[in-house]
């Protein structure tokens, strides 16, 4: 690995968009001997700066125990029964601040010093402009980095317009750290010179949880993926006709409907667990209940709490008449009931996860079939239009009156189809890259999110 970072070409990723000048020697150095400083005027950038570099150290922290290495490094950090270190503020070192009688501290053996290149190794990082702890779209993501070394110094010097870009300059600094197998040793590349902007402000990841359950700490392990290579946005696609494994408070037969079983589900406490956890990793939570297909599993109890039919065509048979896959299930367009239960789904999860300036309506493979078993009208996507313009409704409504600034949809027959707004929409394209609705909805002037289901899917084997 160490001929790798100094001999080969620049190991950040994605690579930089602006000048990149990094040096090929290393500095070794001590996981303890790092220190951190914050310039904001801003606290809650101070705050969250201070949680993103928790996970810096703990995750090198995990590289060292990974290669049985941790105790040798002298790293006498304080540690609290959770695993989770104490810190101090300003330039204290790390470990300098204890609190509350559950902590304890290891006491591991001396080590030789003259291992180390460096006795000090400084973070200082500068954020000058943005307060926002939330991300948008036009959240300003760029960095500028120095590393230098100097006698037995080395400092790191981050310039950034808000914390997603020091969070980004965070992650490239970890980029130019490894472990050297031979030595048994952290090493830096001691002298870089990196300007950078991501090329997009959407850089997202999609997680389906209803066909397939993943635990909070699956969830949890691909977040930290997206952080390590820069992806901001992650898309919770948390329900589908297969299963409905969230707990509402104000609806929870949906998931004692719907949920595969009592195990596989999200409470509210498991989602504003996954929102800190991505935030401090500069990622945005965007969920989505897909509708109005895509909804079968959960929807079934309305007739027994005299709500009516809440969906329609579930699990019908023979199921390629009524739906694109297995198994079925449309939300029934005229049904209040069912709108009002989307609005309540909305409220709550704009709660656990906003503020928001982006959310996912789903809206893609509505089956007409289904619905003209049901209702007569002459022109189905009308009323498929019409659903989607009320859920449009409810989402504002549950929005405290102010609709999100861009409301997301999938690419279907509707979206080329004169019902939504380029001005409030913007489109998710998942059908192939080559369709001609990829040219027609930019002529269209919709703000396009690309996810082509030949470039991009990562669920049919490849």
């Amino acid at each position: 690995l160490t001929c790798t970072m100094t001999c080969g070409p620049i190991n950040i990723w994605p690579q930089p968009t602006g000048k990149a000048s990094i040096g090929s020697k290393a500095s070794r150095f001590r996981l303890s001997d790092v220190h951190f400083n914050v310039r904001t005027t801003h606290k809650p950038v101070e705050d969250l700066l201070w949680d993103a570099f928790r996970v810096f150290k703990e995750e090198l922290r995990a590289v060292l125990v990974a290669h049985g290495a941790g105790e040798d490094e002298g790293d006498s950090s304080s540690v609290t029964d959770s695993g989770n270190d104490v810190w101090g503020r300003g330039q204290q070192d790390i470990g300098a601040k204890m609190e509350g009688t559950a902590a304890k501290i290891r006491f591991y053996k001396a080590v030789d010093d003259s291992r180390y290149d460096v006795d000090r190794f400084d973070i200082r990082v500068n954020v000058v402009k943005s307060p926002e702890v939330h991300l948008t779209m036009q959240t300003d993501e760029s960095y500028n980095m120095t590393v230098g070394h100097m006698a037995r110094s080395l400092v790191v010097k981050v310039f950034a317009n808000s914390f997603f870009g020091a969070k980004h300059a965070l992650t490239t600094l970890q980029q130019l750290i490894w472990f050297d197998d031979e030595e048994r040793i952290l090493k830096v590349l001691n002298k870089a010179l990196i300007e950078d902007v991501p090329r997009f402000n959407f850089r997202g990841l999609m997680l389906d949880t209803s066909r397939h359950y993943f635990s909070v700490e699956s969830i949890k392990r691909t977040l930290v993926g997206m952080s390590h290579s820069k992806l901001n946005r992650f898309h919770w696609h948390i329900t589908d006709s297969q299963s409905f494994p969230l707990v509402s408070k104000h609806y929870p037969q949906l998931a004692q409907y719907g949920a595969y079983s009592d195990q596989e589900i999200y409470t509210a406490e498991d989602i504003r667990d996954i929102v800190k956890f991505a935030r401090e990793r500069g990622i945005q939570v965007i969920p989505e209940i897909d509708a109005p297909a895509h909804a079968g599993n959960g929807w079934d109890w309305g007739p027994k709490h005299n709500l009516g039919d809440l969906s329609l065509c579930i699990n019908q048979q023979p199921w390629s008449y009524y739906c694109g896959e297995p198994p079925c299930g449309q939300l029934n367009p005229k049904n209040n009931n069912t709108y009002l239960i989307l609005q309540k789904l909305y409220e709550e999860l704009l709660e656990l996860t906003g503020p928001l300036d982006y959310f996912h309506l789903g809206g893609d493979e509505v089956n007409l079939e289904c619905w003209q078993q049901h209702f007569n009208e002459s022109d189905m996507r009308t009323l498929w239009c019409d659903f989607m313009q009320q859920a449009y409704h409810r989402l504002q409504i549950a929005n405290k009156g102010v609709a999100p600034k861009m409301v997301a949809v999938w690419s279907s027959g509707l979206t080329n189809y004169p019902c939504l707004s380029k001005n409030s929409f913007a489109v998710q394209v998942w059908g192939g890259s080559k369709w001609q609705e990829n040219y027609q909805l930019i002529s269209a002037g919709f703000n396009l999110v690309i996810s082509h289901v030949d470039a991009w899917y990562l669920d049919c084997g490849f």
